[in-house]
């Protein structure tokens, strides 16, 4: 245990004045978890035989990608001595934040518990997209920023020269931007004396009605929900009756304390706090982020600023391969909700996948870990379709119709399709300028800007449609740039462009599964990718299947499943031409006849595989 580093305060005790309340702001893998894992073994909060690397990371997604998916709150307590001796004791209150765009909106909800952040920046990376993107998030919030360079202990670390470039970016001198190595601790007790000189102590009134604002929460199978709360104005205490000032829902409090880093119960939280509260509520949908507790008995007059609610980014349907799980897919999204709030979803069904959920995520990161953590952590096997993003449709006859699934495209005459916009930040190194610009414009990007950050590093600025991203644009965009670029995107409208529905027939047949909303240009090549995927996918029948794609009645690519054929001509040792002939035609016939009653059945297999454009494992 670090010489400065002291028992646990108890939060009924700790006066405003000794709270600082910061949080971790960077791009991914540039070390937030690892510096946060020194400070928990400096403050001594964690002792050393408890320790393990990203201790804040529970999940084991997390661990294993070594990445953070959920923001982790835990106190420190930290000893400054004055320039008298005397020593003061402070509560630092940090929150670990996760680092992909995916992840934006654990950010946002972090930073409206804080007043101030750690800008952390890989001193061998530099600065990258979503560092950029997190500091205007932190500066839009009003918060103190301190600057830190980490993994100064790597041997390609150029510390002066990213020094510098921070330096420039939020202004100030080179020599103010603080150097730490998470992974040796050098330079870590620097930064939590900084932390406790430059961050400003929480402001709030102890004497008013008591306000927290709900920043997180989890669900616990023995004890319910677990909500996580920012103290601003008065108090609250155990056995106290508590309200949630937008659902009006009122709770006793069974237990109220701080994680340092494990739950330690408290006599209460005071103003400028960070902790825990447990109702014993089951029911995940009562405790809504963004939401304001008050005391019933006293309640305040108007509640804090919320959130904005999450716009999802990307559409995609969930589907049990197993229909019985319907309902345990249901109960495990409920859950799933209540520790991810950006997650959106509806029922929905279809013809080939039966009963199922088209879920809202923020981006192909956030659907992806969302889909393995209800795999491991709630046993179900599952389906994706292909991720579609929401287009706005306006018929002839002046309707709008809002689509988040190909499926729900309106038949008859189209007058305009709008689709979502996005303003994308790319940072890269200047030699992959051309290859970017080509694959931006080749996605339909129109260039909104250029700035070079430093000699050898440029940030890119597009409009580009997100329809044109959602696929597999940040693939390209690593290949290309050899891993080097990194990528940032937010909302920026909607525009109309010229997009069409590409529909696959099997046999006559729509399936809608395999429907999707392209731009006109791109209908063919999606047609003749689509036909000729199913066509190695799809099991042979006894007669001839043409796969079709098509836009409304115009056929635009085809494929043939050849039929499996009988030899009937095996029992013909030699003999008349005319005898086989005969055995051909009736042959013929029978297929001819099969054809219009025979319906294709499209295994479970093919379906995935085609979905997830596995081809060449089921070939």
């Amino acid at each position: 245990m670090s010489p400065r580093a002291l028992t646990p305060l108890q939060p009924s005790a700790t006066p405003p004045e000794s709270i600082r309340n910061f949080c971790i702001i960077a791009h991914i893998d540039h070390g937030k978890s690892t510096l946060a894992d020194r400070m928990l073994q400096i403050t001594g909060v964690v002792a050393d035989r408890d320790m393990r690397a990203q201790y804040l990371d529970r999940m084991d997604i997390e661990r294993e990608r070594g990445i953070t998916i959920k923001s982790q709150a835990v106190r420190m307590p930290w000893a400054v001595t004055d320039e008298a001796g005397v020593e003061h004791t402070f509560a630092l209150n940090m929150i670990d934040t996760p680092g992909h765009v995916d992840f934006t909106y654990e950010v946002s909800r972090s930073l409206a518990a804080c007043e101030g952040a750690i800008l952390l920046v890989d001193a061998a990376q530099g600065i990258e997209a979503q560092t950029l993107a997190n500091l205007y998030l932190a500066l839009e919030n009003d918060l103190q920023i301190i600057p830190v360079l980490n993994k100064i202990d790597l041997p390609a670390a150029d510390p002066d020269k990213f020094a510098a470039e921070l330096a420039g970016l939020i202004g100030g001198e080179p020599e103010d931007v603080l150097r730490v190595s998470g992974k040796t601790g050098m330079g870590v007790e620097a930064l939590l004396d900084r932390l406790v000189e430059t961050i400003p102590a929480p402001v709030g009134d102890a004497d008013a009605p008591a306000r927290a604002m709900i920043f997180d929460s989890v669900y616990d199978a023995y004890r319910g929900v677990v909500t996580y709360v920012r103290m601003v104005d008065g108090k609250l205490e155990p056995r106290q009756r508590i309200q949630m000032m937008s659902t009006r829902a009122t709770h006793e409090l069974l237990e109220i304390g701080v994680s340092s880093p494990e739950p330690i119960p408290t006599k209460g939280l005071g103003v400028g706090e960070v902790g825990y509260l447990i109702t014993g509520v089951k029911d995940v949908r009562q405790s809504k982020v963004g939401d304001t507790i008050t005391d019933q008995r006293k309640p305040a007059a108007d509640p804090l600023p919320g959130y904005t609610d999450p716009k999802p980014m990307v559409f995609s349907g969930i589907y049990p391969i197993d229909g019985s799980d319907y309902a345990d897919l249901r109960e495990a999204l409920d859950k799933l909700k209540l520790s991810d709030a950006s997650l959106q979803y509806e029922p929905e069904t279809s013809v080939a996948l039966g009963f199922g959920f088209r879920c809202g995520f923020l981006g192909l990161l956030h659907l992806e870990i969302i889909t393995e953590r209800l795999t491991r952590e709630f046993g179900l096997d599952l389906i994706t379709t292909a991720p579609s993003v929401t287009y706005d449709v306006v018929t002839d006859t002046g309707e709008t119709v809002s689509v988040t699934n190909p499926s729900e495209y309106p038949d008859g005459r189209v007058a305009e399709v709008s689709e979502p916009v996005v303003k994308v930040g790319i940072l890269l190194p200047k030699d992959y300028v051309g290859t970017v610009m080509e694959l931006c414009q080749a996605r339909r990007g129109s260039l909104l800007g250029m700035d070079y950050l430093s000699e050898d590093r440029v940030e890119l600025r597009y409009n580009m449609p997100l329809g044109e991203i959602v696929f597999d644009f940040f693939d390209h965009l690593k290949s290309k740039t050899q891993g080097y670029a990194s990528l940032d995107y937010e909302p920026a409208g909607s525009q109309t462009a010229d997009l069409v529905k590409v529909d696959i027939l099997l046999q006559g047949e729509k399936v809608d599964a395999f429907s999707s909303i392209v731009h006109r240009e791109k209908a063919y090549s999606y047609g003749t990718m689509m036909t000729e995927r199913l066509r190695k996918l799809i099991p042979r029948q006894q007669f001839e299947v043409p796969i079709q794609a098509a836009i409304g009645a115009r056929i635009i690519a085809r494929e043939n499943i050849r039929a499996i054929r009988k030899d009937v001509l095996a029992k013909c040792y030699g003999g008349d031409i005319s005898r086989k002939r005969k055995l051909l035609e009736k042959q013929k016939e029978g297929k001819k006849r099969m054809k219009m009653v025979g319906r294709v059945e499209v295994p479970q297999e093919a379906f995935i595989a085609a979905l997830s454009g596995d081809v060449e494992a089921k070939k």
